[in-house]
């Protein structure tokens, strides 16, 4: 191992795993193993490409330091350049270090080249190995993973179809035995074992011109044809070809095996990472053992894969391991095997002593054989394959499953779907849930095969991680947006088994409610959207565009800066808020969304819809409800929202348990709020949002073209964008950190502003807009006109804070001309000077009397609470009415009205000035 790698790799070991070195060894112990949490995980010290648990029998789990450390093998051109004087530098450091290869071994087979991608605009050293017919393989090897799937390469125009790359060194005249492999590095690898190997380049390869010619050099030179041993990666898809190639090799005269890399735990092994742990063994008896023994295990598995019919593989398998009974799949149906002793014997028996000379013949080996065949039972017990994949569970509400795979052996596609604790437990439970989710899949088997078999398939069961929501999982530092999911820039793809594989962590999510369609390539990506959402919106467009954009980042944002602003969305109808909103949806790949309204909700509904996101907006649409007294919707109680402020619970519900657990999730996403009139709520919600007022607009026949565009474009077309910005989350989070502050001094530095919380919302929108830059090519025009735009919208939510609505500052203009109608009291039955009492319904009377207009008292009951001009005090306080007196007093008693009513309480600010005066 190169010496700058075993420094940091044992650095890293010792902090991560607390790998400690013995003293007079070579070895480091005392280690927590990441799998069974025993501290029984040890390294070697001169060469820690391993980590291994000691409790062989329990756990005995390894993992090579590439999949831990991995960034430690990935630059190699930072670590080794090359140079005038060695050309190859880079390259023989990737292939000594990286691929554990004896560079004596593999000299002037490869040069070292290099690649640039004109699509990505970034390049990489390449280690290269010349093709016989033409053309040329190289290796990528600076950071490959920046280049999506593309590791490696073809020279383009270029067609390695029908041939084989062959090892210089290698006579295949001479060999007896010739292993077929995928990779080139997978040849290379066995031939450091002295395995004669070459490289069919890829598993849906079949090298026939290669094999041909073999077929005529060995009959000109009057040689043996070797025996094939064809060794392909461990895949579903190399299975199909496998078999395939063995009949087409069979052909031409060949005599074929198979082998097959047992793949452990989901994580994959080749022949290059088999070399690299054998070199990790000590002793070179122990490393023969070792690699006899993997070698024999990957026959075993080859024969498996190609045995022509179930009794075969049957009679495979208990030779292997000699268990009496057992399961096994063959073409995709489940079957049964169980050993008669009996039959067996007598089988045996007769064969002894049997009076045909080709009996007398058989050896005991041969004998044992052929009694197996005649007295196995192997029976069909399901016609599909049901396997358990993996375990998981919501740790939440103590629910589990076990995630199953359904095989046919014909062509319906393959099933995955989940059973419960109790469907795997009972055979006629597993057989209703097989038949419930697959069509026509049939198990017969009995309890006792069944539970044999889930004692078989669920040992050492994987467990996969699970969240309830898409978007960002803080607690595991990824997104996942359905079979999509990008961790440190990085985009990965749901496996196979429809989970995501990251270092040290299995994870899916559970969420199935929300449709996602995200253009995974900038093949197709409409750019042109920016233009068209200015023309339509201008700088307010692009202030809910940051907003969008910010959305993806609130979680972090708020781990960091206890807040994310809420943002409120009103204007007059036709003013294009549905547009902009359902524009904005498809650039995070959800078509026709646009929100709902809360009003229409239970409370449990409501908070199972706000939690099903994060990162993303929640949008909250027509809240606002003046005719709630009429018995129509009930208005949406704003002050709900505050907790979502700093990230607050959405509520709690109680788990199904014995005991007191409660469930109590975050709100993980943003909040907006979409509607006509303004919201009128407490100034702690006020002071909590961003609003966007929206008018309707002159249009032109432009304006007009640019509306139709972004309505015509499809989610498919602009959705690349989501991936675009979480890919640049490290340089988003880091611009924000910078630019907020300097920002929130500007705010400051207005003196117009006095609530810190309306600085800090506004502040970090300007900032939003700055990270906004490096997504997408806002001009400067456009940014200095959002930023003029945020500033005017910080200014007016302060004056918005200290004023009333408009409704309310009618209400006490109209109050203050019906008082001045009259040295006594007409409308205020206080008879305390710092108290204003007012009969609402008394009020709107007096006030029709009058002919003043005047909101209606079911808006006004909604509104009046949150007065700011003459603070709200109480309702329907029974209050000693002066209106009333002056009355009696004015009608000498003799037809006295009741001075008691209910009243509405304010304070009345005159009384205190005057008191100050």
């Amino acid at each position: 191992m190169d010496c700058q790698i075993r420094d940091e790799v044992l650095r890293r070991l010792e902090y991560d795993f607390s790998l400690k070195r013995r003293a007079g060894t070579d070895y480091m112990r005392g280690g927590t193993c990441p799998a069974c949490g025993k501290k029984e995980l040890y390294s070697r010290y001169d060469e820690p490409w391993f980590i291994k648990c000691g409790r062989e029998s329990k756990c005995g789990q390894q993992w090579h330091v590439k999949e831990l450390f991995d960034d430690l093998f990935e630059d190699w051109s930072k670590r080794a350049p090359a140079t005038d004087k060695e050309p190859t530098a880079t390259a023989r450091s990737y292939l000594q270090f990286a691929r554990g290869f004896r560079l004596e071994l593999i000299e002037g087979w490869y040069v070292q080249e290099n690649y640039w991608s004109r699509e990505l605009g970034i390049g990489s050293a390449t280690v290269r190995f010349p093709l016989e017919h033409g053309g040329y393989w190289e290796r990528l090897i600076d950071r490959p993973s920046r280049f999506g799937k593309q590791k490696a390469r073809f020279a383009p125009g270029q067609s390695m179809k029908g041939y084989w790359w062959c090892p210089p060194s290698l006579d295949l005249l001479q060999v007896r035995e010739l292993w077929i492999v995928e990779g080139i590095f997978d040849a290379i690898a066995l031939l450091h074992h002295d395995t004669a190997a070459v490289s069919a380049m890829s598993s849906n390869a079949f090298p026939a011109e290669s094999l041909k010619a073999l077929v005529k050099a060995c009959a000109e030179a009057d040689a043996r044809l070797p025996r094939l041993v064809w060794a392909l990666d461990n895949e579903p898809g190399a299975h199909r070809y496998t078999k395939r190639w063995v009949r087409m090799a069979k052909e031409l005269g060949f005599e074929c095996e198979a082998a097959q890399i047992p793949q452990r735990d989901g994580r994959k092994v080749d022949w290059n990472d088999l070399h690299q742990r054998w070199a990790f063994i000590e002793g070179d008896d122990k490393r023969v053992t070792q690699r006899e023994r993997d070698l024999a295990e990957a026959r075993h598995h080859g024969a498996l894969l190609i045995a022509e019919n179930a009794s075969e593989k049957a009679l495979l398998m208990y030779q292997w391991q000699e268990r009496q009974e057992f399961h096994f799949a063959f073409e995709n149906r489940l079957y049964w095997f169980k050993l008669d002793l009996d039959k067996f014997n007598k089988a045996v028996q007769g064969l002894e002593d049997g009076d045909e000379h080709e009996e007398q013949l058989l050896t005991r080996k041969e004998v044992r054989e052929k009694a197996l065949r005649m007295s196995g039972g192997v029976v069909e017990i399901a016609n599909c394959y049901p396997r358990a994949l993996y375990f998981q569970r919501n740790e939440v509400t103590d629910e589990s499953w076990y995630y199953f795979r359904i095989d046919f052996p014909h062509d319906e596609p393959t099933v995955r779907n989940t059973f419960t604790g109790g469907q795997v437990a009972a055979a006629s439970e597993f057989k209703k849930r097989l038949l419930g989710m697959a069509a026509g899949a049939v198990f017969t088997g009995t309890g006792a095969q069944l539970d044999k078999i889930m004692k078989d398939q669920l040992f050492g069961l994987k467990t996969v991680q699970t969240i309830d929501f898409i978007g960002y999982s803080k607690a595991h530092g990824c997104y996942v947006f359905g079979d999509l999911a990008v961790k440190g820039g990085i985009i990965e793809q749901a496996n196979s088994e429809d989970y995501f594989e990251f270092k040290q962590l299995r994870l899916k999510t559970l969420q199935k409610s929300i449709r996602l369609e995200i253009a995974r390539t900038d093949e197709g990506y409409r750019a042109q959207w920016l233009d068209w959402l200015w023309l339509c919106f201008g700088a307010q467009g692009l202030v809910a565009l940051a907003f969008w954009f910010g959305s993806l980042f609130a979680e972090q944002i708020r781990a960091e800066f206890q807040s994310f602003p809420f943002l409120e969305v009103t204007g007059e109808a036709g003013a294009g808020k549905t547009t902009l909103l359902m524009f904005l949806w498809k650039l995070l790949g959800r078509p026709d969304e646009e929100g709902k309204d809360p009003s229409k909700m239970s409370r449990a509904g409501l908070r199972r819809w706000m939690g099903q996101v994060s990162g993303m907006p929640v949008v909250l649409l027509e809240a606002d409800r003046s005719d709630n007294d009429r018995g129509t919707a009930k208005a949406y109680d704003w002050d709900e929202l505050k907790p979502l402020f700093n990230g607050g619970t959405l509520g709690v519900t109680g788990v199904k348990t014995a005991g007191n657990e409660t469930y109590e999730p975050p709100f993980r996403g943003t909040v907006v709020i979409s509607q006509n009139a303004t919201v009128a709520a407490s100034e702690a919600i006020l002071t909590r949002i961003v609003k966007l007022h929206f008018v309707r607009p002159e249009a032109t026949a432009a304006s007009r073209a640019a509306v139709d565009n972004l309505n015509q474009l499809s989610a498919s077309d602009v959705s690349h964008f989501l991936l675009m910005a979480t890919r640049a989350e490290a340089k988003v989070l880091d611009t924000f950190r910078h630019q907020v502050r300097e920002h929130e001094a500007t705010l400051r530095a207005l003196g117009e502003i006095r609530v810190e919380r309306i600085i800090k919302n506004h502040a970090q929108m300007m900032a939003l807009l700055d990270c906004l830059r490096l997504v997408v090519p806002v001009t400067d025009q456009q940014h200095a006109a959002a930023m003029r735009e945020l500033d005017r919208m910080a200014v007016a939510r302060q004056q918005a804070i200290n004023a009333d609505p408009a409704e309310v500052a009618e209400f006490w203009e109209v109050f203050d001309y019906l008082q001045s109608l009259s040295d006594d009291a007409v409308v205020d039955h206080s008879k305390k000077p710092e108290l204003i009492a007012i009969n609402l319904n008394e009020f709107a009377e007096r006030a029709a009397e009058h002919r003043q207009k005047l909101a209606d008292v079911g808006t006004l009951r909604n509104l009046l609470p949150n007065s700011r001009s003459r603070k709200f005090l109480d309702k329907n306080r029974a209050v000693d009415s002066a209106v009333r007196a002056a009355f009696n007093a004015r009608n000498n008693a003799l037809s006295a009205r009741c001075t008691t009513v209910k009243c509405w309480i304010f304070q009345n600010p005159d009384a205190a000035r005057r008191g100050n005066a």
